[in-house]
Formats: C-alpha cells, structure tokens, sequence
C-alpha cells in the first residue's frame, strides 16, 4: 500500500506539513508495512511561495521592497531552480501590510511587487509565476509596472506615482523605458478569478471595499479604472474588458497581461506543475487530501477539486479528510473526490474544534485509516 498526502492547510491550526506528519504516523499504525509520501500544497493564495519552496527543494530569495503605502518592506520569493521563481504579490503588496485604520485602494501601490519582479530579473530567472491574491491596491498595475521602467503620463506629460488616484489622470503610456528582459521570460499569473477590469463585476466594485473603499471612493476609482482601460484600448488595441481575469488583484491582472505578455493560469494548477504532482502519483495506491472548510467555494481553484481532478485522470482514488462541511460540499465529487471525512465528531462549539485541532485530525485520520484496512478485505 502507497499513500501520498497532499492536503491544504486548515487555516489558523494546521498546516500543510504538520498533515503529513500526522498522517503518516496514523497510517503506519494502521498499515504498519505501507509506504508513504507528503507533498505541501497551496492554492496560489497566501502561502503559495513557502508551498513551493518547500516541494521543490527551493530556496529563499531575501528582497527590501517598497510596501503598498511605499514603506520599506523585507520580504522573499521563491527561488526554484536556475531559471524558475515563484513570487507572491501579496508579499509586498498585500492588504495585511496597510493597517486597517490607514487601508484606502486610492493610495495604494503594486510598486513593490514591481520590485520584487526586477530583482527576479537581474537574477536572471526566466520562468516567473506570480500569485496575485491577496491584494490591498486598485491601481491597474501602474505600480508594478513604472517599476519595471513604463511612464504613465498625465495630459501635461507630467509622471504619475502610479496609485489607484492617479488611474483618472492618465493621458498616455510611455513603454519605451519598459526592461527589455521581459521579452525573454514566460510570466505565468496564478489567478482563480475571471472578473474584468471594469464595471459591477470588475476589479473596482468587486474587490475594492474589502480594501478599505468607501462607496463614495469605489464610485470615483471606477471613473478612473475605465479611463485607464479607454487609454489601453486607444494606445494599444487592447481592450482589457475582453480579457478574462484582468480585474484580478485590482487590475494588476491588466498589466501583466498586457505590458508583460503573461499568461493566466489557474493557482493550484500552477503550483501542482511547478511541484510535479503527476509524478508524485507513479505508483501510488491512495491520496489524502483536505482542508478547513468543504463547500461550494471549494469546487472554484482550491486544492482538492486541483488534487482531486489530476488523480481522476490516473484513476487513483481520493479521500477527503477536512474540518466541516458546508452548502454544496458534496459537490467535489465530481471533481475525483471520491469521499469526504470530518475531523469534528461530536457537536462543539467552533473555538473548541479550532483549539482541538491535532486531537480531532488524529482521530479521523485513525478512523479514515481503519475503513480503508476493511475495503482491502472485503
């Protein structure tokens, strides 16, 4: 019997590792011959670099970047291979860095994640994917972007900063100053989201007021979102509304698409590549996968329904060993889930399953285990 356990973390408690060790131990109490392996998995949201780092035997690479109010911040990315990074831009642009009382998507900048995409290249990277969750700005990308060398220029050829206030005074967009090595890299964007640029559904009225915007504020940064997007499409022929995903990360997605060429790709789909799950499968009887929460949110670029659909493909069956249940949880099953355990075993309070995390994941691990030794009986 071979087992590979590749679950997400349960937010707050356990993470991905401390799964692995704790399925491990069940497993060769139960199974005292089998064989097993863990792979640390994360969707492209928080946690996606040290994921991957941890996968691929990677390492850190330290950076001091501007912060989303243009604070110095010391942060990392992921280091892969020699020519392969990972980076989140949550890590210098993310909204945990704005305090709460100063959290305002008109002041904010991608600039630091810009940064942190510079020192990739003068690394010397040329495969760069970048996690793009976790967003505190609403800027288009013009941050990131006049890091890597665009001006955007207002009617008087002056250079705006770039941040979500500045989008309404855009004229035009210098690109000549633009790095050149962008043009020999492969940029992949790990986004889940298809939301346009602009309008009730965009990067805007979406995602703007869990950063801090007013409605009085969203109303006046949309205004300037579809002026930057008629500038786009008047300057470059590009219409970014016409380009799923370009709303992500408050239209950070738009720049990357349009002045780095990148592609967009599914998170869990890009992390399960760059740690290369499929040939972790070779040979392997049974996949425990998992998280917190099982719902219908979970069907939409989470781990499992990703883990769950590449072991479907090779026939592999896949347990489900989470915290709870929701609406439409039941749903992964067709995604290559093939059951679904709960660690919670008796009616509690949610802070008492949260404080007996290990204690309730041990014990249905144990039970999980004890109803597969009696399949292979059967």
């Amino acid at each position: 019997m071979k087992f590979l356990f590749a679950s997400d973390s349960f937010k707050g408690t356990l993470s991905s590792e401390k799964t692995i060790e704790l399925l491990t131990r069940i497993a060769k109490k139960v199974f005292p011959e089998c064989e097993c392996s863990g792979v640390v998995v994360a969707d492209g949201g928080e946690g996606t670099t040290d994921a991957v780092i941890s996968a691929s035997e990677g390492s850190k690479i330290q950076v001091k970047v501007h912060g989303p109010l243009m604070e110095t911040v010391n942060t990392y990315y992921g280091r892969l291979d020699d020519t392969r990074a990972i980076i989140e831009m949550a890590a210098a642009s993310g909204l945990p860095l704005v305090p709460g009382k100063l959290r305002d998507p008109r002041k904010t900048s991608t600039y630091g994640t810009g940064e942190i995409l510079k020192d990739a290249l003068d690394h010397g990277f040329t495969d760069i994917s970048i996690a793009i969750g976790g967003s505190s700005t609403n800027d288009g990308g013009m941050g990131c972007m006049r890091a890597l060398g665009v001006k955007f220029l207002d009617e008087n050829d002056n250079e705006l900063d770039g941040r979500g206030e500045d989008l309404i005074r855009v004229h035009h967009i210098d690109v000549r100053g633009l790095d050149p090595r962008v043009k020999q890299v492969n940029f992949t964007v790990m986004c889940d989201v298809s939301n346009p640029l602009c309008g009730m559904n965009g990067a805007t009225y979406t995602f703007g007021r869990q950063k801090g915007g007013t409605p009085e504020t969203l109303a006046e940064l949309e205004k300037g979102m579809r002026n930057y997007r008629d500038v786009i499409i008047r300057e470059f022929g590009i219409n970014p509304d016409d380009m799923p995903g370009s709303g992500a990360a408050g239209g950070l997605g738009t720049a990357l698409l349009v002045f780095l060429n990148a592609k967009l790709k599914s998170g869990i789909e890009t992390v399960l590549d760059l740690i290369d799950f499929d040939r972790r499968l070779e040979g392997v009887s049974l996949v425990v996968t998992g998280e917190g929460r099982t719902d219908w949110q979970s069907c939409f670029g989470k781990v499992m329904q990703g883990v769950g659909q590449r072991c479907k493909y090779y026939n592999i069956p896949v347990v489900g060993l989470i915290g709870g249940m929701g609406n439409g949880a039941e749903d992964i099953y067709q995604y290559g889930i093939d059951s679904l355990i709960t660690t919670v075993n008796a009616v509690m309070p949610l802070e008492e399953a949260l404080d007996r995390a290990e204690e309730l994941y041990i014990g249905a691990a144990e039970r999980m285990f004890r109803l597969i030794q009696i399949g292979t009986k059967i």
